[in-house]
């Protein structure tokens, strides 16, 4: 790893990203991790990157207003990752002021390549001068989060979606809504559903997060619950009870 291929990876999917980074790192590069634009905007106030990779779906900010940031303050070259593969999507993401855009799932080898690609082309033509990476101001941050309503055992994502659950799945997600981006111990949660902590209990309870994370469907987006192994889970986003 070099001084001259430092970047910045801003993923809120924390295995998606530490993937991410570990086979970048692998593929010679000095990577930083970041979970949100928060992260982003602490990171490059420490220190200088040559390249951002932005998922758009970010928690507290659009990725594609942290790249209108970049391409405005700095001369970091951009790469977004998303889901969508809409032509509105791939016109706003470049008008924002990305070099590359790439669909998830993606492959890491091809991802490698576009940043080879990207900053062999950086380095001929001599601009390795970054512009000042901290303006007067940095773009408003939101403070979507999501919500678990107690009075009406329901959820809300960020979004403003909402979702019923049964008195087991609010169970569990109040327990881990309890100590949000924290692991709880998988035993401590049988314990909360009541299920017993055999064989049986255990798949029960790999069931009722399966359960939840089809609810994908109805909130337009993934409940962030995190399967740590051989320790338990967490609930990877900001969430307050109410």
């Amino acid at each position: 790893m070099t001084e001259g291929k430092k970047i910045i990876v801003v993923e809120d999917d924390h295995d998606f990203r530490e993937s991410m980074v570990e086979y970048l790192e692998l593929a010679g590069y000095a990577v930083t991790g970041a979970g949100s634009a928060l992260e982003f905007y602490q990171a490059i106030a420490r220190e200088e990157f040559l390249l951002a990779i932005l998922d758009i779906g970010l928690p507290d900010q659009d990725g594609c207003v942290i790249a209108g940031y970049i391409r405005n303050n700095t001369d970091m070259r951009i790469v977004m990752l998303t889901a969508q593969s809409s032509l509105d999507s791939k016109v706003n993401a470049y008008r924002s002021g990305a070099d590359t855009y790439l669909v998830k799932p993606i492959d890491f080898a091809e991802l490698a390549a576009s940043l080879d690609s990207m900053l062999g082309r950086l380095s001929k033509s001599g601009a390795q001068d970054l512009k000042p990476q901290q303006p007067e101001t940095v773009p408003e941050l939101k403070s979507p989060q999501w919500r678990l309503v107690q009075s009406e055992h329901t959820l809300f994502a960020p979004n403003g979606v909402m979702t019923t659950l049964t008195s087991r799945e609010f169970d569990l997600l109040e327990k881990l809504a309890s100590s949000p981006k924290t692991v709880v111990d998988r035993k401590a949660i049988l314990k909360t559903l009541d299920y017993d902590d055999d064989d049986l209990g255990n798949r029960a309870l790999d069931a009722l997060v399966h359960r939840l994370r089809r609810k994908k469907e109805d909130l337009d987006r993934l409940i962030p619950i995190k399967t740590v192994h051989g320790a338990g889970y967490s609930f990877s986003e900001l969430i307050v009870i109410e």
